[in-house]
């Protein structure tokens, strides 16, 4: 199994570097022709969300929510903890934190935390997190 750098993945879906995009695509290719699967972490996920949904590529929610989703149904990837991914990208969709947020409160969960306690007040309303007071004064 070959494991995947986010650039690849970023060259492959945006098609920004022609070169770096069909090489992807050749990498994909014979990977599938030898029935290889490829593997993909959960931090280059992390990584992707983070440079599509940046100033480079302005990728909204949606579309980025929509390209993982499509990352977890190609039987070419091996996505590590993809169930734990799965769950993630739920509450990605739903929720108002970045998909790290939800990633790891859902790796926390697995681990059998009851909850995760945060400072981002944007998590409040899912059961993954705890919001703790800051000590600092509210404006």
């Amino acid at each position: 199994m070959i494991g995947l750098d986010t650039n690849v993945l970023v060259r492959f879906i945006t098609r920004d570097h022609t070169r770096q995009a069909e090489t992807a695509r050749m990498l994909f290719r014979q990977a599938e022709d030898r029935g290889e699967r490829l593997h993909i972490s959960p931090v280059v996920l992390c990584e992707l969300v983070w440079v599509l949904g940046g100033r480079s590529y302005r990728f909204d929610r949606h579309s980025i929510a929509a390209t993982i989703e499509r990352l977890l149904e190609v039987s070419l990837f091996e996505v590590q903890e993809r169930d734990i991914v799965r769950r993630a990208l739920g509450s990605y969709r739903k929720g108002r934190g970045d998909f790290a947020d939800f990633l790891i409160g859902e790796q926390n969960r697995a681990a059998g935390c009851t909850d995760t306690a945060t400072f981002d007040a944007r998590l409040s309303s899912s059961d993954l997190f705890t919001v703790i007071a800051s000590g600092e004064p509210t404006a």
